[in-house]
């Protein structure tokens, strides 16, 4: 079988020999995908996605190996999700996806000559991206679309190729990849035609196609967004993205397995010289709170103790999940007055109930998403570094954070702030580079590859020189 990369030109030949040939319309290629991303301990596995009917070889070095089935191609039942059963259709997946586990020590790895990104001993230079999918959502306080056909209102393309250029040695994105989950209605000609639902296609034209350049470039490291819980995109969270092994019942396709599909352990992901992330799945969090029955809290306790114990691997650890622990987000109320919201009250009531600090001493910085806004927050406190990234193709929120907080301002019980810095209502992309044993320097960078925002992190501490990005 033979996997076709269809480039500009090579598109624009087709186009010409077909019609040459009198078809009416060109017969598209096999779409096709081809990335890796890393998980427990840092392995990389490599992962394409072909509408092929049988899985491809990869080359390591000078041996080539079998890829497994993922998963087959298949069109699930429809099952109860966030929208209206009227508003929802069956998952449709006319593709295969495979992967493969890249032996440490490889060189090359290539899938029918496309090189794969393969991973650093040591890691460097990093790019955070987050909530990157286009929102196309009938919701019964009010729909929200956004005009997906125009790359100034989603241009998660041109973000992924800047961040491509950038030449990252590894890519994090802290969640939310899928957003077409409602048809465009018909007077908006701005997503006219818009794949949606949680099936390939909304998958491709939200994540895949978009992404292509940035997943060429580095391996991935990918946390789970409330986006892809079970009963939004989970289904193609497990076929395509999460690092570990696709399990029956952990797949999101029947809703009466969804405490096992919605929930997984942490994970660690060396990044050499003492440092490592910890990737947390927060998907089925709630912003409103956790009650002391409820199963999650115990679930989260236990993801609490795990990453407690992860942290004894390296010195320094950056904890990744969606949604933010310690940072602010706001809103207008009718009388146009700004109201300040903290971190997710969800996961500061498991943690909390663990631990009253709510993160283990041994992280020292996190990295979000969730709030589609750039954001960093530094504490007095012995709380670590809080990074908000979710300002990479999603329409964005557009109340302004206050340029002074008030003393009584805190994102969590217990969380002292020293100092806040954000952009809001700008899309853009967030990257780190190594500056010593327990510090990185963050530089914040918009849609013309322009420089936006610096700021040093230091053990569990930061500041960026920039307060409010105008």
């Amino acid at each position: 079988m033979s996997l076709f990369i269809l480039t500009p030109l090579r598109g624009a030949l087709l186009a010409v020999s077909l019609a040459l040939a009198g078809c009416a319309a060109p017969v598209r290629p096999p779409a096709m995908a081809s990335f890796v991303v890393l998980g427990e301990d840092g392995a990389a596995v490599a992962r394409v996605v072909t509408q092929g009917a049988a899985c491809p070889s990869i080359r390591f070095d000078q041996r080539d190996a079998a890829m497994a089935v993922r998963a087959p191609a298949a069109t699930i039942a429809q099952r109860p999700t966030e929208s209206a059963p009227a508003d929802s259709k069956p998952g449709a997946f006319p593709v295969l996806t495979c992967e493969a586990p890249i032996p440490a020590g490889t060189a090359q790895a290539t899938v029918n000559g496309h090189a794969l990104p393969l991973p650093r001993a040591q890691v460097n230079r990093i790019v955070v991206i987050g909530d990157t999918g286009c929102r196309l959502k009938k919701n019964s306080s009010g729909p929200e679309y956004q005009d997906c056909n125009l790359p100034a209102a989603f241009p998660f393309a041109r973000v992924a190729a800047l961040a491509a250029d950038w030449r990252p040695d590894l890519v994090v994105h802290v969640g939310d990849y899928h957003y077409r989950e409602s048809a465009c209605p018909a007077d908006r000609p701005g997503c006219a035609g818009s794949p949606w639902g949680y099936g390939w296609d909304a998958w491709d034209a939200d994540f895949f196609t978009p992404a292509r350049k940035l997943l060429d470039a580095a391996p991935w490291v990918v946390a789970r967004g409330n986006h892809e819980s079970c009963t939004r995109a989970g289904q193609g969270w497990w076929r395509f993205l999460d690092p570990r092994l696709l399990l029956a019942g952990r797949d999101c396709n029947d809703a009466a397995n969804d405490m096992k599909g919605n929930f997984s352990d942490p994970y660690a992901v060396p990044l050499g010289a003492g440092a490592q992330l910890i990737v947390l799945d927060t998907s089925a969090t709630s912003y409103k709170g956790l009650a002391a029955g409820d199963p999650r809290m115990a679930r989260y306790g236990a993801d609490y103790r795990k990453m407690d114990e992860l942290t004894r691997r390296a010195p320094y650890s950056i904890a990744v999940d969606h949604h933010p622990l310690l940072g602010f987000g706001a809103v207008r109320n009718k009388a146009g007055e700004v109201r300040l919201f903290g971190g997710d009250k969800g996961l500061q009531d498991a943690y909390g109930a663990v631990d009253p600090g709510m993160m283990p001493k041994g992280v020292k910085a996190l990295l979000s998403g969730h709030v589609h806004l750039w954001e960093q927050v530094s504490f007095s406190s012995e709380h670590p570094t809080q990074f908000v990234s979710g300002f990479s193709g999603t329409a964005e929120d557009i109340v302004p954070l206050p340029e002074t907080l008030a003393p009584q301002d805190s994102p969590a019980p217990g969380a002292v702030v020293a100092s806040i810095s954000s952009w809001i209502d700008g899309f853009g992309y967030m990257t780190m580079e190594r500056a010593g044993a327990d510090a990185w320097t963050v530089r914040v960078w918009d849609l013309d590859g322009k420089l936006r925002n610096t700021c040093a992190v230091t053990g569990s501490k930061s500041l960026c020189e920039i307060a409010h990005i105008r």
